[in-house]
């Protein structure tokens, strides 16, 4: 301060102190707080999930997404949490072979059916046609948005819409690629369908 007046600079000490300090109490108060969506009480409910050919007993709050049982509970993290709003496509999985995006799925709606993850594709060691794929046409960048590019791929040619580049972008037009690799992802599932 010079002459009694307020500077950038003692504003923004004074705003990293105040951070730190509320920082501090926060997690003080936090110490006690049972874990993120780990219920205590009788607010849960069990749940027996059938994931790629296993059976998954869990006990989770009745508003969990199938995402969530799955990322957080089964440890199955492959399926990725992009938008949290049905939008992107990246948590797409299959449910009884229909593809859907699990962040809008309730897990408790799911009990005893068949749920594929991309951790469930691979066969005795070889990756199912449409990773190898991709992997041939580089349908990826950073690889965020690949296992739900690759899930509604492989479920759109089972049901059959993969006879044109433009058929394939429209039932693929559900799963967003931020990097932009939409050409790579196109040419990866027209391979896959022509071999399958």
């Amino acid at each position: 301060m010079v002459d009694g007046s307020v500077t950038r600079r003692g504003v923004m000490i004074g705003a990293a102190g105040s951070v730190a300090v509320a920082t501090t109490v926060a997690r003080a108060d936090d110490t006690n707080a049972p874990p993120p969506h780990r219920l205590e009480g009788s607010g849960g409910v069990p749940v027996t999930l059938r994931v790629n050919g296993g059976v998954l007993q869990l006990h989770v709050d009745q508003r969990t997404s199938l995402l969530d049982a799955l990322r957080e509970y089964a440890g199955l993290n492959g399926t990725k949490k992009g938008c949290d709003r049905g939008a992107c496509g990246a948590c797409t999985v299959h449910l009884d072979g229909r593809r859907v995006v699990s962040c809008l799925t309730l897990a408790a709606r799911c009990q005893g059916r068949e749920i594929t993850t991309i951790e469930g594709l691979a066969s005795a060691g070889q990756l199912h046609p449409v990773q190898a794929a991709f992997i041939e046409h580089d349908g990826f960048q950073c690889g965020y948005c690949t296992p739900g590019q690759i899930m509604s791929a492989v479920a759109l040619i089972k049901e059959g819409h993969a006879g044109s580049d433009p058929e394939i972008r429209e039932w693929m037009s559900g799963n967003i690629c931020r990097c932009g690799a939409y050409p790579n992802i196109v040419a990866a599932v027209r391979q896959a369908a022509r071999e399958a």
